[in-house]
């Protein structure tokens, strides 16, 4: 019993990981929207510029709340 436990707790770990991919790809579409946003209208880079920074910020917070909860799960 304490085997499939451990089992599960480190399958759960390792499909967090999509957690990770998740926020790669949020962080990677970020930025590319902020330069869509530059080539269309370079006035706006300083606006832009901190609102991808934001934006960036909360995809890498989803991605760091993944990781701590797959240690969670992994040591707890």
């Amino acid at each position: 019993m304490l085997m499939e436990v451990t089992a599960a707790k480190m399958l759960g770990a390792g499909l967090l990981a999509f957690g990770m991919m998740g926020s790669a790809v949020g962080i990677g579409l970020v930025f590319s929207a902020l330069l869509q946003g530059v080539a269309r209208n370079p006035a706006t880079s300083k606006t832009l510029f901190g609102y991808a920074i934001i934006g960036a910020a909360l995809a890498e917070l989803m991605g760091l709340a993944a990781i701590g909860i797959a240690l969670i799960l992994v040591f707890g």
